[in-house]
């Protein structure tokens, strides 16, 4: 179980794994604005600021970790980057029908964007085969095989 390098990552799988660590930023700046609220007084209790804050931070350290995975080309990142976007879908959706289209809109686009990363065929792939390169893999294609050997028997 060695590390995979996200050097040969498609595309589209390294824009996922940005918009993941985008969203990951984007918490961070929500703890602190939670953070400054409960500090100057603005929250309803003290205590579910200082938790809300600290939950921020927590799941901000989560898509950061999967940010990484992404990068990284790790298989296990796949399903929780996929349902951070439908979740962060889901969020935006919300946030429009409050009318709150600042953060909304952007929420959604990010949604939007890191589903297609996540879902692009070659982003499937990459994450689909644990250590093994889609080059090297002749599995990966099942055309593949058939046709080294043809290629082998003309030269024969």
């Amino acid at each position: 179980m060695g590390m995979r390098s996200g050097e040969g990552a498609p595309p589209l799988l390294r824009l996922a794994a940005g918009i993941q660590a985008v969203e990951a930023v984007g918490l961070c700046v929500a703890g602190v604005l939670t953070a400054v609220d409960t500090a100057a007084g603005r929250s309803a209790q003290a205590s579910s600021g200082v938790a809300l804050t600290l939950l921020a931070f927590i799941v901000a350290a989560g898509l950061a970790w999967i940010a990484w995975g992404i990068a990284r080309l790790q298989p296990w990142s796949r399903t929780p980057a996929v349902l951070t976007q439908v979740l962060t879908g889901v969020i935006a959706v919300y946030l429009l029908q409050a009318h709150r289209f600042d953060w909304g809109i952007p929420a959604l686009l990010l949604a939007i964007a890191g589903l297609a990363g996540l879902l692009a065929p070659a982003s499937f792939r990459a994450l689909s085969h644990p250590g093994k390169s889609d080059a090297n893999d002749a599995s990966a294609d099942p055309g593949a095989a058939g046709a080294s050997a043809k290629t082998v028997s003309r030269r024969s």
